[in-house]
């Protein structure tokens, strides 16, 4: 087995920082979410948005602004300028944050493609991921003007389909950051787990995503125990929409109760996957088995204790390591031994 190249190596590693960065954008994007704060800023500024405001009167301006929205005249009228610079920062934070991802993926970029650095037939996955991170942003937008009309919050549905793309976008950079290590670098796993491995990562997704409709519903603050929603094990709220599967995405006991069965599936698919593995397990489904525990106990207290901002950022950051340690195990199996 070849060691890979210097060059795949700087591109790797480079690849794992992009990463990392969108794993802590992930976490900043949910509690900005759970401070309400998300609706704060209402101007898209993709270049000049660098800057926060500065003068007294330019805060009044951007707070004026909010206080056209319908979040501000039914929930939070006769709010504070210092109140109001609260949330403003979380929301600036998340976008600034999004723009260092921006520069910390085009500027290496380019010069990677300048020296030559870029191994044959990556090039347009590296252009994809530019692509994918344009549209994100675009997304973001696009998810925030939901609130600016009828709405005190954003649409649950877009919401999600910005938490989708981000997760999406993170599997490919690892997926390729994975295979630029080579063989030696990746722990074995045997090639026979590449199925049930997908089927995990399938069902992980779906689990995100039903989590995501759960918080944009505010689905964590009703039925807060477990296992049984109030003294039931199905509430009597759960078929209150028609059509039925309306319910799983507008309806918060619903989508509550779907999102936990389905990690509860999910965890014992991990589970049954590790004691199945035998000799052919590897590091990666030890943390796969280890991470989806710590990540089920972390959904159980923020469930039991009203999602605590603490403890539920916690939780989506397991989400989202949970995600990438599968998308390991994936690469592994997949490498020809």
């Amino acid at each position: 087995m070849k060691t890979p190249p210097p060059q795949s190596r700087a591109i790797a590693i480079w690849l794992f920082v992009i990463a990392a960065m969108i794993l802590a954008m992930v976490v900043i994007g949910g509690i900005t979410r759970l401070t309400e704060s998300g609706l704060s800023i209402m101007e898209w500024r993709p270049l000049s948005g660098f800057l926060p405001p500065f003068s007294a009167a330019e805060w009044e301006r951007v707070f004026a602004l909010y206080k056209t929205i319908p979040e501000y005249q039914q929930l939070n009228r006769g709010m504070s300028l210092g109140e109001f610079k609260t949330i403003f920062w979380w929301e600036y934070v998340h976008r600034l944050w999004g723009r260092l991802i921006g520069l910390a993926f085009a500027l290496p970029l380019a010069w990677f493609l300048l020296r030559r650095r870029v191994p044959r037939g990556l090039a347009p996955h590296l252009f994809a991921m530019l692509a994918l991170g344009a549209a994100q942003g675009a997304l973001g937008w696009f998810m925030v003007t939901s609130g600016f009309g009828q709405r005190t919050d954003v649409s649950q549905y877009r919401l999600v389909a910005h938490l989708a793309l981000a997760l999406a976008i993170y599997g490919y950079v690892l997926w390729i950051a994975f295979g630029l290590l080579g063989r030696r670098a990746l722990p074995p796993v045997g090639a026979a787990l590449r199925r049930p491995l997908l089927l995990v990562l399938c069902l992980l997704g779906a689990t995100v995503i039903l989590g995501g409709f759960t918080a944009g519903l505010d689905g964590g603050m009703v039925y807060n125990s477990f296992p049984l929603m109030g003294d039931r094990f199905a509430p009597a709220d759960l078929w209150i929409m028609s059509p039925l599967w309306l319910n799983f995405f507008e309806n918060p006991p619903a989508a509550q109760f779907a999102h936990r069965w389905l990690a509860v599936a999910t965890v014992i698919a991990i589970l049954a996957l590790w004691i199945g593995a035998g000799r052919n397990r590897g590091l990666p489904i030890h943390l796969l088995a280890l991470f989806a525990l710590l990540q089920a106990s972390l959904g159980l207290a923020t469930l039991l204790l009203v999602v605590p901002i603490p403890l539920a950022a916690l939780h989506q950051a397991g989400a989202v390591l949970l995600l990438g340690t599968a998308v390991w195990a994936l690469r592994a199996a997949s490498e020809p031994r």
